[in-house]
């Protein structure tokens, strides 16, 4: 990776830039912009989160924006509605009013004296969400995007729910966003940081029972899912993605349905940009942005419309390893997706494996520690958040293997499982693992797929099963791009339980499944056909290591209780900032427990712990969530926190009980 210090342009920067909403709210922008923009005026680049410039995007932003504006663009990074800086108070996400402020902000950015009036937006997760997002709303400035890690769909693909299965993240992101959402405004930038931050405390929403309680597709969910209308998507779109993280799927929908310009890159990486990120190989992110924004936004003749639609990084075959710095695999370059090269290929479920069709029957009830090598749903770095060897799960599950490979098999896109099943319960899920079994057993979790079998008919129209009745229904695996090796095994692996990725259903059901086929995405005549440019990025930021950070992930046995318990530390360390003095510090401790025969002992507990001084200034805030459940509700317990120096000024708790209608 190489650091680039000097650009065309000189670039100045703005700490602080105030830019005010039409009902009189200021948000706060950190701006880099070429130092004679006044005279030559440059396109303007948005990145619009609530995570924090002054503090808790710094290293990331000092990486990409400075190098960006010194190529001739204004990078303006905003924080929303109460966070940073920024006035108001946070109320949820993806709400009409952060909406509404984005086409504001770019509105103002477009009649700026330094703007030339044409618009971008980039951003990866939250940011990802909404640069999409306002290209769905039609700025009239708004000219291109570039979105990393987002969905199309909020119900079934997103961090709350998947395939209609309420996710363990549910409850882990409402503690993320208690704890990160609690933190002042910095007291250099605001004078009124301490009544801004007491009427931030008071607001502050515990939102994983408000979103637990949207069983189904509703209007609550369709509310910033882009995919309710491609249509809309009118501005070219050049979206990124990562085969671990878990919002792969969307590259595929944004070219697939996408009407305006829309190419897709898919990499072997975590929840990060894909420049810094993990597994390697990293890429000029940072080039292929400015390429795309060189097209769109000052209308340069380089043929990047002309780009391949779909770039996507093949895994080859390899040893599991949850903390994998880099994956071998080869990119392929598609001309038009879907691919012509990719066809379907049909393996049949039967008592012999994976392979030609028979007769069988098979149940399956599978224990409720299952799970727990799955990784994070957004893994962010190598403190082992990647699936781990699947073979401890698979030994708990159904499987079915075909014969070893006589030659390499290569995927492309998504498989499909079609089962035929009853259930002994009406609410349950089935979980669907595509697995690379090498000949010494060690098994990679390729890609997996889940699906609520409420949900068996449609996202929006759940309907309970009926106890002992057949049923046919599809489970739609995750995106891949991957390799088998000769010698090596495909296997599908089932379970109804998939711990704490998925929330347990409230009874241990027994699906009994009588046939099964799936369809493959085979992928012929690759080979390595693009050389993306090594990573760049400008000067990371002056930070001073007090205390370096450390990880802890351990799964621990209790043998006189009988609970298995997934345990997570993270120290992000003590750091400063040398430009401005801010010292940072945070932590969280996660417990995820269960044990292997009772749904109902699953139980959930997150500590995140935020720190923020300089010099005789001091605040600390905790955030302390608990998640249990019964037969008919969902348990979601929160306190929060908050101290100036080593005085308590604020505590609140909540409690609700969010009844179980589908999960």
């Amino acid at each position: 990776m190489t650091v680039v210090g000097q650009f065309p342009r000189v670039v100045v920067e703005d700490p602080d830039m105030g830019i005010v909403m039409p009902d009189g709210c200021r948000l706060s922008a950190r701006v880099w912009m070429p130092r004679d923009a006044g005279d030559d005026p440059v396109p303007a680049i948005l990145e619009y989160i609530p995570y924090r410039k002054r503090d808790g995007t710094t290293p990331r932003d000092e990486m990409m924006h400075p190098y960006l504006a010194g190529h001739g663009y204004a990078c303006v990074r905003v924080d929303m509605r109460g966070n940073g800086e920024s006035g108001g108070v946070m109320e949820d996400e993806y709400t009409q009013s952060e909406m509404d402020d984005a086409v504001a902000v770019i509105d103002w950015l477009s009649r700026q004296p330094w703007c030339n009036g044409a618009v971008g937006m980039m951003g990866k997760s939250w940011g990802g969400f909404n640069c999409l997002q306002a290209a769905f709303n039609q700025p009239p400035a708004l000219k291109a995007v570039i979105s990393v890690c987002a969905t199309t769909d909020r119900f079934a693909d997103d961090i709350h729910f998947k395939g209609g299965c309420l996710l363990g993240e549910n409850f882990g992101w409402g503690a993320v966003m208690l704890s990160y959402s609690s933190r002042p405004a910095d007291p250099a930038l605001r004078g009124d940081w301490r009544a801004d931050w007491l009427a931030r405390l008071e607001a502050e929403p515990w939102l994983a029972p408000v979103w637990a309680a949207h069983q189904a597709k509703d209007d609550y969910w369709k509310h910033g899912s882009v995919g309710m209308d491609y249509a809309r998507m009118t501005v070219p779109v050049m979206i990124w993605g990562g085969w671990a993280d878990n919002y792969m799927n969307t590259v595929d929908h944004l070219v697939r349905n996408v009407p305006a310009p829309c190419q897709g890159v898919v990499g072997p990486w975590v929840h990060q940009y894909p420049h810094t990120a993990v597994p390697g190989p990293q890429v000029g992110f940072l080039q292929l942005s400015l390429r795309w924004w060189d097209r769109w936004l000052k209308g340069a003749e380089n043929g990047a419309e002309d780009d391949p639609a779909m770039r996507a990084y093949m895994i080859h075959s390899a040893p599991p390893d949850a903390c994998a710095p880099h994956r071998a695999g080869h990119w392929v370059a598609e001309a038009a997706w879907p691919s012509a090269r990719v066809s379907g290929r049909v393996l049949h479920l039967s008592q012999a494996g994976l392979g030609e069709a028979g007769p069988f029957s098979v149940a399956v009830n599978t224990p409720q520690h299952l799970g727990m090598q799955t990784g994070e749903f957004f893994p962010m770095g190598l403190n082992a958040e990647m699936p781990g060897d699947q073979r401890g799960e698979d030994a708990l599950s159904v499987c079915f293997d075909t014969a070893p490979l006589s030659a390499e098999l290569d995927l492309l896109g998504a498989a499909r499982l079609r089962l035929r099943l009853s259930s002994d319960q009406p609410l349950g899920f089935v979980v669907v693992r595509l697995n690379d079994v090498a000949p010494d057993g060690a098994s990679v979790r390729i890609a997996h797929g889940m699906l609520n079998l409420c949900h068996r008919d449609s996202m929006e129209r759940p309907a309970p099963m009926v106890p002992g009745q057949e049923v046919e229904v599809e489970v739609v695996v995750d995106q891949t791009a991957y390799r088998l090796a000769a010698g090596h095994r495909l296997r599908v692996a089932l379970s109804t339980t998939y711990w704490p990725f998925l929330w347990p259903s409230p009874k241990a059901a027994t699906l009994v499944v009588t046939a099964g086929h799936l369809v493959l995405p085979v992928h012929e005549g690759s080979a390595n056909e693009w050389d993306p440019p090594p990573a760049e990025h400008a000067p990371p930021a002056p930070l001073r290591e007090i205390r370096a950070p450390r990880a802890r992930r351990v799964i621990e046995e209790d043998m006189l209780a009988g609970t298995r318990t997934l345990v997570v530390e993270t120290d992000e360390g003590v750091f400063e900032n040398m430009a401005h003095g801010l010292v940072m510090e945070e932590s969280l401790t996660e417990r995820w427990e269960i044990t292997p025969d009772d749904p109902l002992s699953a139980k959930a507990t997150h500590v995140w712990e935020q720190r923020r001084s300089r010099g005789d200034w001091a605040v600390r805030t905790r955030a302390e969530a608990e998640m249990t459940a019964s037969e008919t509700h969902l348990r979601m317990r929160a306190r929060l926190q908050a101290w100036e120096g080593e005085v308590l000024v604020f505590e609140r708790d909540w409690d609700d009980a969010v009844p179980r209608q589908f999960v």
